[in-house]
């Protein structure tokens, strides 16, 4: 085990990253054994499942990254799902509501991710309150402008064929998933930003002992904001990959996807305690989430089943982390 630990290439990439796609690989062995067996007729090896599994991990891998930066500082962000709900509602009903051009409701999608980001990182960085709260109350908020701005009504963006459909290519042009593409860019201009700058070197050292860095005469508060504002960013994109995805957006949800954004954070190596985190990690536990998913439903199970996993792996994922940082000490 050593040996193995101690291999370049394992020091790299990191060996319970390895480990995580290990376990992508099994799952889907998994499934495309069981799935005839308890499903009839099913089958789950096909393009189909692949790309509708990917869909999936698409918006979930992006609030994962934003998520990943909150809990580096040692926060948490409850949020993500109904803030990006109201981001694509919001922008979806500019578009098909009042004409406004697609380019302005795609960056009215960001700015709303962002204003939530701004919300959040203020009252938890500038007013000291608690991460939890204040996460709690920015998801009620954000379910209510969403339902409000569109009259509790549901929005459809452009579908495939219509002038304004060219969005979706986002998420998929001519059968090649783009939208993984782009997840994988971003992810490495998110750990470009926190491993290899100063201000995500700074959002670690908070989670790790925010009162001796600030003490040190860092401004903790201005880089504890950023992560917040840089999450809502992130939880934008997410917004306008989901409608690139499944188009039709209902006001009012969302909740479920703050779990599985979190759980796709943790299971990635990514303390809950903060001080440590893995964007990579955070991507390969999206696709995860989603194949998990995708699985489930393919078996012919209800997507209830995948709420009981999910969250089963979040408790055995923080157990070990906890476990660990025991160790440690």
């Amino acid at each position: 085990m050593e040996k193995i630990k101690n291999n370049k290439f394992v020091k790299i990439v990191g060996f319970n990253r390895l480990v995580l796609m290990g376990v992508i690989v099994l799952l889907y062995i998994l499934f495309a054994v069981l799935t005839p067996i308890l499903h009839s007729g099913a089958t789950f090896v096909s393009y189909e499942r692949i790309m509708s599994a990917l869909n999936y991990a698409y918006f979930i891998g992006f609030m994962a990254l934003g998520v990943t930066f909150v809990i580096a500082t040692g926060g948490i962000d409850f949020s993500v799902g109904p803030v990006m709900f109201a981001s694509a509602l919001i922008s979806g009903f500019c578009l098909t509501k009042y004409n406004i051009p697609l380019p302005v409701c795609l960056l009215i999608s960001l700015l709303v991710g962002l204003l939530f980001g701004v919300l959040n990182g203020y009252f938890v960085a500038y007013r000291f309150l608690p991460s939890f709260i204040t996460s709690m109350a920015s998801m009620q908020i954000a379910k209510g402008i969403g339902s409000v701005f569109t009259k509790t009504q549901s929005v459809t963006w452009p579908g495939s064929g219509s002038a304004n459909s060219w969005y979706r290519y986002l998420v998929k042009w001519n059968n090649i998933p783009t939208g993984f593409i782009l997840l994988c860019l971003v992810a490495v201009i998110c750990a470009v930003v926190l491993h290899k700058t100063k201000a995500g070197r700074y959002m670690l050292c908070i989670g790790s002992n925010k009162e001796a860095v600030r003490l040190s005469g860092v401004n903790t508060k201005k880089w504890e904001m950023l992560a917040y504002v840089i999450c809502g960013l992130l939880v934008g994109i997410a917004a306008i990959f989901y409608v690139g995805a499944y188009t039709t957006v209902q006001p009012g949800l969302g909740d479920t996807f703050n779990n599985e954004a979190i759980a796709a954070c943790v299971m990635g190596g990514t303390s809950m305690a903060g001080g440590l985190a893995s964007i990579l990690g955070a991507v390969i536990g999206a696709v995860i989430v989603a194949l998990m998913q995708e699985g489930i439903l393919a078996m012919g199970f209800t997507i209830s089943y995948q709420y009981v996993l999910t969250g089963l792996i979040v408790l055995a994922a923080v157990t070990a982390d906890i476990m660990s940082r025991k160790r440690k000490n």
